[in-house]
This record gives C-alpha cells, structure tokens and sequence, in this order.
C-alpha cells in the first residue's frame, strides 16, 4: 500500500482511484482500457467540447500522454540522482500548444500505447528500494511509486469526466 506521506495531498484524488494491484499491473491494466477506450470514441464526439474552454477528447487523450511524461521523467530523476526537486509544469499551456485536435486519434493512440509500454518498462526496471525512493516536485514530496500511481489515477479520473460529460 502506498503512504501518503509519498506524494503531495493534491495528488491523493488520483491514488484513491488505483486498485491495490502492483503498480506495473495497474499500469498495463491501463494501456488496454485506455486504448479501448478512446478507440470507442464516435469521430464526431472526438474534437467535441462540453463547454467553452473545456479540453475535447483528443486534448484529454494526448494531456494524458503528455502528464505520463512528466510524472515518469520526475519518477526518473528521484530515481537515479539525490536531493531532486522539480518544478511544476502548465498543464493548460502543454494543451493550448498541442494541436491535439488536427491529429488522428489513432495517433494520439498509438503515442499513448508506445509512452505507456517505456513507462512500464522503467517501472518494472526498479527494485523495491527505488520504488520507495523519496524528492520533490511542484513543491510536495513524490517517491518513484507515487508518480506511477499518479499515472494511472489520473486517467482513471479523466475517463470517468469522459464519460460522465462527453458520451
């Protein structure tokens, strides 16, 4: 079980969302339901907003790649250095310049699946004291493990909007 004394309490809404399996099972439990997922979205529904300023699928699809990046670069740099802290990111600016929405989905999927399998794989590379290895970032503490949980919660938290606001 992860403690929260390894992430920052803003992040605790993404781990509640993780079952209690070993992170790399989550994360390939994640990179089938995610694929099926968005590959099951309506073409019409895909450059769809809601509402103004609200991210269509495509923008959440490719966010979520672009977040797995982020978190498994942190998980990297806590991993292989000492005393790491890291600065936040935009996420809305990391949006605003994607273009996500002139890509196909079937892109947008394909970089998914291939940042998931690398991101499954350096997971799987960690022994047990890696995993638990502590720094920070955007000003709160993160173990390796945590931002792998992080990772899944946080689609698990977009899919769920997803489908509550969008299909």
């Amino acid at each position: 079980m992860i403690l929260d004394t390894e992430y920052g309490s803003y992040y605790a809404q993404y781990i509640a969302q993780v079952g209690s399996a070993e992170i790399s099972t989550e994360l390939t439990d994640g990179l089938s339901e995610i694929t099926t997922f968005f590959k099951s979205i309506p073409s019409t529904k895909q450059a769809y907003s809601y509402a103004e300023g609200k991210w269509t699928p495509k923008e959440i699809l490719l966010h979520l790649i672009d977040c797995e990046r982020v978190f498994m670069y942190r998980a990297m740099q806590i991993a292989r250095s000492k005393d790491v802290d890291l600065a936040g990111f935009d996420q809305d600016e990391f949006v605003a310049n994607s273009d996500a929405n002139a890509r196909e989905m079937d892109s947008l999927i394909n970089e998914f699946s291939a940042v998931r399998k690398a991101s499954i794989q350096f997971i799987e590379s960690c022994d047990k004291n890696t995993l638990l290895k502590m720094g920070r970032a955007s000003n709160s503490p993160l173990s390796v493990r945590a931002a792998a949980y992080i990772t899944r919660g946080h689609e698990m938290h977009h899919v769920k909007v997803l489908k509550e606001r969008y299909l």
